[in-house]
């Protein structure tokens, strides 16, 4: 508890753009969030008060993070468990508790978990050689997909082979690896809710999440033609996987729909998520404040929408980077599209780098789609993709 003002104080482990969002959210509601981060120059550390530098593999800085603290949660998945198990054993709230967290972390267990649980997944295998991938493929078909069971997002980690050449040469690199079926997809989906400890659950509409190069690009929210049963059963698909994995937070179910009409479990993430970044300007509460309200045990805010169609869009760094400065891009984004709302993280700029996003809301998805694209291109490369000039 902060003495100052008898309100709560938060730790997130690490200092990335999830934690500075989520100290965004802790302003309004009057709280303090503490975050632990590796460097002073991590988006984070760059504008919360109270920061502590050290390292999320390091028990001793996990505690001075902790200190005072009512929750202790995260903008990432990489703590070990056996770390948050001793704070646990020492004492001090840790939402989403090391149980939970491991369905996250470690993709194998994950798996292993919802097909217990009878859950739709992809079929899947763990592999301590490349005769299990020929195994596997042989009963199901080349290409297959191997991923590194810890680790890895945006695409890294991820690899589709048409044969197992490259298995021998990850595993010998110490790179625990499952195989899975390809899944012939027509899109892919999230549902984003958040848990409260004892278990009141508030669930965000089924978005659709645009990829490139295994990078989410946009995301439209509600998902675009998901009929009212389908956008159902996906919530409570989600709902069902929140209360067997006990998470307390945030719970990210990333989907992919098949031809054939099913929705098979991609990942888990428990924490805020890209995929919900929407929500901050497009729903009536955004995703960080809810997962401050969850890990605090504060009933959970409405997730209606606020107008039938919102994009987000990712700002990607361009490449080359672009010779004008962020400033003067912000400055003819705005021009042309005031109704844009633009989140920039305060990183530096590098080629594909998520260094912030672009949500825009309307009546039509096509429209609205279009003109946050269009917004979030400008930003990272400072062109109209369209050719539209101010002169």
């Amino acid at each position: 508890m902060d003495e100052r003002t008898g309100l709560p104080v938060v730790a997130m482990v690490g200092g990335g753009q999830l934690a500075r969002m989520t100290h965004q959210a802790a302003i309004a509601l009057g709280q303090s969030l503490r975050v632990l981060a590796l460097h002073p120059d991590e988006p984070a550390a760059m504008v919360a008060p109270d920061v502590v530098i050290g390292d999320h593999r390091d028990l001793d800085a996990l505690r001075r993070a902790a200190v005072g603290a009512e929750a202790l949660t995260f903008d990432h998945e990489h703590v070990p468990g056996e770390l948050l198990s001793r704070l646990v054993a020492e004492g001090v709230t840790v939402h989403p508790g090391p149980e939970a967290l491991l369905h996250a972390q470690d993709k194998l267990v994950m798996r292993r978990r919802l097909a217990e649980l009878g859950e739709p997944v992809p079929a899947f295998a763990p592999v301590s050689s490349a005769a299990d991938v020929d195994a596997f493929a042989a009963e199901h078909g080349w290409p297959v997909v191997l991923k590194a069971v810890r680790g890895g997002y945006d695409g890294r980690g991820v690899w589709i082979v048409g044969d197992s050449g490259i298995v021998d040469e990850l595993l010998e690199a110490g790179t625990p690896l499952m195989v899975e079926r390809r899944v012939e997809l027509v899109r892919e989906l999230a549902v984003v809710l958040a848990r409260s400890p004892f278990g009141q659950v508030a669930v965000y509409p089924a978005v659709e999440t645009v990829q490139r190069d295994g990078i989410n690009t946009e995301v439209l929210a509600p998902a675009p033609g998901l009929s009212e049963d389908a956008a159902e059963e996906v919530g409570e698909l989600a709902i069902r996987i929140a209360a067997a994995t006990g998470v307390v937070g945030l719970l990210a179910v990333e989907l992919f729909e098949t031809p054939d009409g099913r929705f098979l479990v991609n990942e888990l993430a428990m924490r805020p998520h890209n995929s919900a970044h929407w929500s901050m300007d497009g729903a009536v509460t955004g995703q960080f404040e809810q997962h401050l309200r969850a890990v605090l045990d504060y009933p959970l805010g409405s997730t209606a929408v606020l107008r039938p169609a919102c994009v987000m869009a990712n700002v990607l760094g361009g490449d080359p980077v672009p010779t004008t400065g962020p400033d003067e891009r912000l400055h003819h984004t705005f021009a042309r599209f005031p109704e844009a709302r633009v989140h920039l993280y305060g990183k530096s700029e590098r080629p594909g780098r998520k260094i912030g996003h672009v949500t825009i809301t309307g009546d039509d998805m096509d429209e609205v789609r279009r003109r946050a694209r269009l917004a979030a291109d400008h930003l990272a490369t400072g062109v109209w993709t369209d050719g539209w000039s101010a002169h």
